[in-house]
């Protein structure tokens, strides 16, 4: 019976597609076929956690292919865009953004943390966006970590100007401790008053991209416009990036401008795309098996379907160069490998390897 497993493993690795961009120097391989899956992190050099909006959270060896089905106990509602968002391991935690039934009609972008077990996690609560809204749309929803703050990306659930009333959640950046408490730093206390404690920077639409840059320790940020007007930028302690005042370069879905661009008040973005690409997750690489790229942004995208490298270490100046497109379909995660930098994406329905050929 173990030969037969041997050798069924074998023949499904053997007949797994390989992709070459021989122009760009990478080879993709596809490591297995998920469900809508949305989000990622590493536990150590091989296994990889991954979600799926639909619910379920497996753990994947990225060497022998097994999967594990993690059970959990998370209220979710997967309408619309809505379902299990990112996942983050990090000293035995993990913690997840998902879309929480509330009541009968109505979701919010939460947060949960739990204690990582072998094929179960018992998850609590630490954040919950306030008020709940009944929508399917925009929930954002990343995370990321830098020292003991949990930054998490929260979208305005299709609610336009909600995104700048920092009364409420929807729409914006917000900072708490690892175990759910509120920074004593964070704006409300020290000068904006009417914010909400945990709200760090405001005026967001769906922010699917948060990273920390191992570079220069800063928190980066990506963010889908309506008709075009994506963006890529730095999450900013009390700043505003002004949606729905302004449009960063895109139109309504009926065709009406937004509003300009940019304009002196708000926090202005590295670099905008218009049209729209769908920008979705984002990393700052950091590691050995593309050198030539440390310190760029990655940057993936849903709609254009693309992979793309931006260097912005001078603001003024930003390369972008597309190092794959049309390949995988629609790709929602990255991660960088921790210990040789290869990468792996997440696609609407795979997992995959990119590396150098």
């Amino acid at each position: 019976m173990k030969m037969i497993k041997k050798l069924i493993a074998l023949i499904l690795f053997i007949t797994l597609p390989i992709i070459s961009a021989h122009s760009k120097g990478i080879t993709l391989k596809k490591i297995t076929t998920l469900e809508y899956p949305w989000g990622s992190s590493f536990i150590d050099n091989n296994n990889l956690l991954v979600s799926e909006k639909y619910g379920k959270i497996k753990l994947i060896n990225i060497e022998s292919k097994k999967i594990t089905n993690i059970d959990h106990n998370l209220n979710f509602s997967s309408k619309g865009q809505g379902g299990l968002l990112d996942i983050l391991y990090q000293d035995g935690f993990v913690w997840i953004s998902y879309s929480e039934k509330r009541n009968l009609i109505s979701s919010s972008t939460s947060i949960a943390k739990g204690k990582f077990k072998k094929n179960k996690i018992i998850f609590e609560n630490i954040f919950q966006a306030n008020p709940p809204i009944n929508s399917g749309l925009h929930f954002g929803s990343r995370l990321a970590i830098k020292d003991n703050y949990l930054f998490a990306s929260i979208g305005e659930r299709g609610q336009g100007m909600i995104a700048q009333d920092p009364t409420k959640h929807p729409g914006s950046i917000i900072r708490i401790h690892l175990d759910g408490s509120i920074p004593k730093d964070n704006p409300k206390y020290e000068g904006l008053n009417n914010w909400q404690p945990e709200i760090y920077q405001i005026g967001l639409r769906n922010p699917q991209g948060l990273t920390l840059s191992p570079f220069d320790n800063k928190i980066y940020i990506s963010n889908h416009g309506a008709m075009g007007g994506d963006w890529f930028g730095e999450a900013k302690k009390g700043g505003n990036y002004g949606w729905k005042i302004l449009g960063w370069g895109g139109r309504n879905y009926s065709g009406i401008p937004i509003g300009p661009k940019w304009k002196p008040g708000f926090t202005k973005a590295i670099r905008y795309w218009v049209p729209s690409i769908a920008v979705s997750a984002i990393a700052i690489y950091k590691g050995e098996e593309f050198n030539n790229w440390n310190g760029k942004a990655l940057i993936t995208s849903l709609k254009d379907m693309s992979v793309r490298t931006l260097t912005f270490d001078n603001k003024n100046i930003v390369k972008e160069e597309i190092v794959l497109k049309n390949q995988i379909g629609r790709i929602r995660d990255i991660q960088i490998h921790p210990s040789n930098g290869k990468i792996y994406l997440l696609s609407q329905d795979s997992l995959w390897l990119m590396e150098k050929n």
